[in-house]
This record gives C-alpha cells, sequence and structure tokens, in this order.
C-alpha cells in the first residue's frame, strides 16, 4: 500500500543518506542528530499538535453538531447540491456532509486553519459513513482530500505577518502571486481527480459553478489589490474572522429558534471531537517521525545542490534555488517549511527574490503528507489510492506556478 511504501522509503533514505554523510563527510552526529530527531517529532505529534487540536475539534464539532440539529447544514447542503452532486457523485443529494465540505473549503479560502481542521475531519467521517470498503479511501474521499490539500487561501496571513516581522518594506506584496500560485495547484488537483474519476469537468452546471468560483476569486483579488497596503491585513481580519463568527452564531440562533437543546447538542458533538483527537495521534507520530529522518538526514540539502549545478550547466537563473528548501519541505512538513522560508528571508532578506519567493512556495498550497495522515488516520483508511500523486501533482504544478509569477512580479 501507498502508506507503507512511503514510511519504509522515508526511513530508507534517511539511513542511505546518514551513511554518506558519515563514510564520505565524516559526520559522526548525523544519527544523534537522526534520533533526537525523532523524540522530539514524536512529542510534538502529541504535545504541539494533537493536544492543542483537542480543544479546538471539541468546540467546533460541537458547533457542527447544533447547526446539523438546526437544519443549517442541511440548508447549505442544499444550495451547493449542483454543484456537489457532480463532483462527489458517490454522495447522496442533500446528505449533510455536502454542508461540512463548503465549511471546510470556505475555512480554508479564510485562512482559519483553526476551523477549517474540524470541519474537514468532521467532513472525512461523513464521507467515510458512506465509503463500501471501510480501509480503501472511496472516490468522494480522494476528490475532497486533493481539494483540501490544494485548496486556495485568500489572504496569506500568517505568512505576510512573519514578512512585517522580518522587515519586509511591503509585506503584502506577495498576496497576488500566492493566490495565483494556490489557484493553479488547486485547478490541476481538480483535474486530475477528474481525470481518474472520469468526471465531465466541461458539463454545463459543473462548468458554469467553476467559472462563476473563478469570477468571484478574482473579484475579490480585484478589490484586496486595489486597496491601501495597510488595509489589506486589517480588512482580511475583519473578513474572514467576521464570517466565522457570524456563521457559529447562525446555528446558535437557528437552533434556539427551533427549540433544540443547545447545549446538550453541543456537548455531544463535542466528545466525538475529543475521540477524533485521540484517534489520529498513532497516525501523527508514525508519519512526523518518519518525515523528521528524512529531513534530518540532509537529503534536501543534496538535492538543492544537486539542482544549483544542474541549472548553473544550463545557464538560466538560478535564484529560484536558494528558496528550494521551502518548496521541498512543504509537501512533508508544514512547520519545516515555515522555518525553511523565515530562515530564507532571515538569510537573504524578506525583499530579496528568494525571500520573497519561499514566501510564495509556502502559501501555493497544504501539507500533503500531513493532511493524508491527519484526514485518514482520523478514519483509519489505509489503503490512499492515487490520493498522494494527485497531491504531489498539484504541489509541482504550485511550484512552478510560484517561480513563474515571482519572476513575474520580482524578477
Amino acid at each position: 500500500m501507498a502508506l507503507n511504501w512511503i514510511w519504509f522509503l522515508f526511513f530508507g533514505v534517511a539511513f542511505v543518506v546518514a551513511l554518506i554523510q558519515f563514510i564520505f563527510f565524516g559526520n559522526t552526529d548525523i544519527f544523534k542528530i537522526l534520533v533526537d530527531g525523532m523524540f522530539d517529532s514524536a512529542e510534538v505529534a502529541v504535545m504541539k499538535v494533537a493536544l492543542p487540536l483537542t480543544g479546538v475539534m471539541a468546540f467546533f464539532m460541537g458547533i457542527l453538531q447544533v447547526g446539523e440539529k438546526a437544519g443549517a447544514i442541511h440548508f447549505l447542503a442544499r444550495k451547493i447540491q449542483p454543484f456537489f452532486s457532480r463532483l462527489f457523485p458517490e454522495v447522496p443529494k442533500d446528505h449533510p456532509v455536502h454542508g461540512q465540505m463548503i465549511m471546510n473549503f470556505s475555512a480554508n479560502l479564510l485562512g482559519l486553519d483553526n476551523a477549517a481542521t474540524p470541519f474537514g475531519l468532521k467532513a472525512m467521517q461523513g464521507l467515510q459513513d458512506l465509503n463500501p470498503v471501510k480501509e480503501t479511501a472511496s472516490n468522494a474521499q480522494i476528490m475532497f482530500l486533493v481539494l483540501h490539500s490544494a485548496g486556495p487561501v485568500l489572504i496569506p496571513l500568517s505568512i505576510m505577518a512573519q514578512r512585517a516581522i522580518y522587515g519586509a518594506q511591503d509585506a503584502s506584496d506577495v498576496f497576488i502571486p500566492c493566490l495565483m500560485a494556490t489557484y493553479a495547484a488547486t485547478i490541476t488537483g481538480l483535474i486530475f481527480v477528474s481525470f481518474k474519476q472520469k468526471i465531465r469537468l466541461f458539463e454545463p452546471v459543473l462548468f458554469g459553478w467553476l467559472f462563476s468560483i473563478t469570477a468571484i476569486l478574482a473579484g475579490i483579488l480585484w478589490y484586496f489589490s486595489s486597496l491601501p497596503k495597510e488595509q489589506i491585513d486589517i480588512q482580511s481580519k475583519l473578513f474572514s474572522n467576521g464570517i466565522l463568527f457570524a456563521l457559529i452564531f447562525s446555528f446558535i440562533a437557528a437552533a434556539f429558534y427551533k427549540k433544540v437543546d443547545i447545549f446538550g447538542t453541543f456537548v455531544e458533538g463535542a466528545k466525538g471531537g475529543f475521540e477524533t483527537s485521540v484517534r489520529i495521534i498513532p497516525y501523527l507520530v508514525g508519519m512526523l517521525v518518519a518525515i523528521s529522518c528524512l529531513r534530518n538526514s540532509g537529503v534536501l540539502g543534496f538535492i538543492v545542490d544537486g539542482m544549483k549545478m544542474a541549472v548553473n550547466y544550463m545557464g538560466i537563473d538560478n535564484r529560484f534555488t536558494d528558496a528550494m528548501p521551502t518548496a521541498l519541505l512543504h509537501p512533508v512538513s508544514g512547520s519545516g517549511s515555515r522555518a525553511m522560508m523565515i530562515d530564507t528571508m532571515k538569510t537573504f532578506g524578506p525583499d530579496s527574490f528568494a525571500g520573497r519567493l519561499s514566501c510564495v512556495f509556502q502559501g501555493s498550497a497544504e501539507t500533503v503528507l500531513f493532511v493524508i495522515a491527519l484526514y485518514y488516520g482520523s478514519v483509519q483508511v489505509r489503503n490512499i489510492r492515487y490520493t498522494l500523486w494527485a497531491g504531489l501533482a498539484a504541489d509541482l504544478v504550485g511550484i512552478l506556478t510560484a517561480i513563474g509569477v515571482s519572476y513575474l512580479f520580482f524578477g
């Protein structure tokens, strides 16, 4: 199975590269670095990821339960049904999972990671209930996960904040390139999975929805790009968090109006959030430890050095290679790629080409392997089929687009 191969290769490649480091470069600390990294990553998986997620999961799972009892999720499902019934043909019409998925995509779009994860895990559980072969990913789960992992974030707030901290003259100058790169990744993931599942994207209703969504995103992009730079951060925070709070209140108000036992329903849903957080711990530990070994072995350094040699040999501009560690780490480790982004800005400057490109890389897609471990782990799916290849294809197009638009905007 794919996850078995991924796990084996991560440890195997790390071991081989560590031997090369020891035999040919005399690095006597390399195995200690690997082992220390394993212990640190195991701790991080539990203490910094799973446990902090528990409270957020419990709250938003409770809110979703209130929304379902009040009929709000069913209302969302009914509105989005013409689009999702064609994109997810295996999911029955008006099924609540349609509403859960749209809430996940919306939270992702608004850059609200804390809310997107509980909504997404709830949607994945709903899709698993419909899955006839419980240990194998269904078509609907693959489509959902690929769109989630490549899903566009409208305003990359955390990246802009990091740029401001490190003294960028215009912290928001990566805003448009980030959105262009992540949109290209999303469309690639959608096309890849649609081709595998024989979904006709040019079917009138589906094409109309995709065109309308693209037009709305373009309009929002135009609006924010026309604002003064200092207003982008202020309005985006107000826009994102205002929508989320209004959504939460609307669920509670609808439940109150329909005389639902609001707090009892919330507690019932919150229990499910706690159980999900505990269930994903073994999957997170296993994947994050393997990723740590790959990262600490030094394999990425060898890849980047090889890329520099190849680019120099071809005689083309090699400035993009200084930002490549961020791109290479991004599919496997969100925290690792963020650290590389920060290191690139510190080394070359936040307004350098490499500094800006590393930020665009960071904003171009989600962390594919982490998302696979988290979401499939929550429902105990072991055969992920072609999810990884679709996610990596989307990520590759996001990387290439990031390089292209960065040369266009900053080159």
